[in-house]
């Protein structure tokens, strides 16, 4: 079999695994229902002058803190805990095909995901005349951020065999990520810390999601900030590539 061949037969029985569960419906109602409400209530939609979407794509990453690494805790953690790890392992295809195949089809579920909000979209044309350029920047940096957080869930998911540990080592990590870019921690870290300090916590910031997910929110798509959540994904991939070949090994 080609590789693609190969990589689309792993992504088939993976997303046939996530709508044939009731995970995949779960995560998507609990995503829906929380962006319409963080929009509507909490966002200040209602409230605001201009037709604009900004309210809309600044509670995100709150909301994927919790819901991508229960989406990417089963991709390798599900094969642990049913025994296929070793069966995976031994089949005639090589483990990028496998990752390829798996992140592929969690990534199509927040795929799905972000197609389903396509009516708050229409409403904000609906009541005024929005610029198109922020709000679809804003789903590329909404969809980048998505999939960064998913695969450190499959690192994350690749080096043990509990769902459990998994969701909450990937929460953490993807917290710190969120957290060391926030302006506000920021603003609040830089007030106490040493005016030495300023600097290596500026850049630290800068290393962090949110720096590139505010720039690209703005409509300020720059190759660097794409460049940067796709060299996130890379790393990670590569890091459950490692782990995966230790295991073969």
């Amino acid at each position: 079999m080609s590789p693609w061949k190969n990589i689309f037969a792993v992504y088939k029985r993976e997303l046939l695994g996530y709508f044939n569960s009731p995970l995949a419906y779960i995560i998507l109602v609990i995503f829906l229902l929380s962006v319409q409400g963080f929009t509507f209530i909490f966002g200040g939609f209602l409230a605001q002058d201009n037709a604009s979407l900004t309210g809309f794509f600044v509670w995100h990453p709150w909301i994927y803190l919790m819901l991508v690494p229960a989406v990417g805790m089963r991709l390798w953690s599900e094969e642990h805990r049913l025994g296929t790890m070793e069966l995976l392992m031994t089949m005639p295809i090589s483990s990028w095909h496998a990752i390829l195949g798996k992140y592929f089809a969690a990534a199509t579920v927040w795929l799905v995901a972000l197609l389903l909000t396509f009516p708050i979209v229409w409403t904000v044309f609906y009541l005024g005349q929005p610029d198109p350029g922020p709000i679809i920047s804003g789903y590329i940096a909404s969809y980048l951020y998505a999939l960064a957080c998913l695969a450190i869930t499959s690192a994350v998911s690749a080096f043990t065999r509990s769902q459990v540990i998994c969701f909450i080592i990937s929460v953490t990590i993807c917290l710190l990520m969120f957290l060391v870019g926030h302006q506000p921690v920021v603003d609040s870290i830089l007030k106490v810390a040493p005016d030495w300090l300023s600097g290596p916590i500026n850049t630290i910031s800068e290393l962090a999601f949110m720096r590139h997910y505010d720039y690209m929110t703005k409509g300020l798509i720059v190759f660097r900030d794409v460049l940067y959540f796709a060299s996130v994904i890379a790393v990670c991939l590569m890091i459950t590539h490692h782990a995966l070949q230790s295991k073969r090994a």
